[in-house]
């Protein structure tokens, strides 16, 4: 499965914005391919400020998140690969998510068979002769 980081994180950012409050990230710098101004990292961690009025070409993309911005009038291109990105909340009220620790490198394997996808059938129970403490019963159908 492809990681739940960058749909979270997009969809943290979207309300965030949609609230009027100020997006920040936090970001581990010590990740490969994490290019931020390096005067600015603190205990191996920066924060930045990624809400619409504070960068320019913001970009939320599976792999990145990358922007433009400027530190004390001096312009970067800022790079940070998603799994370097901890958390995001609103500057204003803390309100926000922490992200847990996920695999980057390596996926699910993909299911055994022909690399076709499998419907999944529910069989629902009921009173009589149904699933034991009234679960649902998976059966997959090819």
């Amino acid at each position: 499965m492809t990681p739940s980081r960058p749909y979270l994180l997009r969809a943290f950012y979207e309300w965030i914005a949609d609230n009027a409050l100020t997006a920040y990230i936090v970001v581990d710098a010590e990740i490969p391919g994490v290019e931020v101004p390096t005067q600015y990292i603190e205990d191996g961690r920066i924060v930045l400020n990624i809400a619409p009025g504070a960068v320019r070409d913001l970009s939320l993309e599976n792999n990145e998140l990358s922007f433009q911005a400027r530190f004390s009038g001096v312009p970067y291109t800022i790079m940070v690969p998603m799994k370097a990105i901890t958390a995001i909340y609103a500057k204003e009220n803390g309100r926000g998510m922490v992200f847990k620790e996920e695999d980057f490198e390596e996926e699910d394997p993909p299911p055994k068979g022909s690399g076709r996808l499998q419907s999944i059938k529910t069989s629902g129970s009921s009173k009589k002769g149904g699933s034991p403490k009234g679960r649902a019963n998976l059966t997959v159908v090819k």
